[in-house]
């Protein structure tokens, strides 16, 4: 197994070369205190939604929980979260994104991210593959998880799609025949 800040460097690396080649309208680290990380995977994040105070929870669902590798307050890796995949969890302005890295072809092709809402708030498929966090009483929407992109080495699109099950967002990366990293970035802003 691959000493924790090893793979947290690989892994900070596929996920670097992919978000530079994408482009200024990536969503950039920054130290937001209305984000609170957990310190295991399972735990996961609060984030803010907007208005209110509120949070929801997002959780990382995995075979073994792992800890985290704390590179910065606002950047954290997931190292082995699954077989060949690592996580990098990062703090944005509005939110929190989930970089996730699969480095071979044993790579599970979806990821599980058990949500949870406050009272009043609900999730809702968007047309777009994201879904919104909605608020019921007013009908607004005070959150989003975009919709998932994913690109492999040679920065060929990969069709990552959202689906809901049993209160958890499930991230779909069918990779088979990619070159390797593949890179897939869940990301939910305010």
């Amino acid at each position: 197994m691959r000493h924790a800040r090893d793979g947290a460097t690989a892994a900070m690396n596929a996920a670097s070369q992919v978000l530079a080649a994408r482009g200024k309208a990536e969503p950039q680290e920054f130290d937001n205190a209305e984000v609170q990380w957990a310190n295991r995977a399972r735990d996961g994040v609060w984030a803010p939604v907007r208005g209110g105070g509120q949070r929801i929870h997002v959780g990382i669902d995995c075979p073994p929980d792992r800890a985290a590798t704390v590179l910065r307050p606002s950047l954290r890796v997931f190292v082995g979260i699954d077989v060949d995949t690592d996580i990098v969890a990062q703090t944005t302005a509005e939110g929190v994104r989930f970089v996730t890295v699969l480095h071979g072809p044993e790579a599970p092709t979806f990821f599980r991210f058990p949500i949870g809402l406050a009272e009043g708030l609900a999730l809702e498929a968007m047309p777009s593959g994201g879904f919104d966090v909605v608020n019921l009483r007013y009908g607004a929407t005070v959150g989003r998880f975009y919709t998932p992109w994913a690109c492999d080495a040679l920065f060929r699109p990969i069709h990552a799609r959202y689906e809901l099950d049993n209160g958890a967002i499930v991230m779909r990366v069918p990779h088979d025949g990619a070159a390797y990293p593949v890179v897939a970035d869940p990301h939910y802003g305010i």
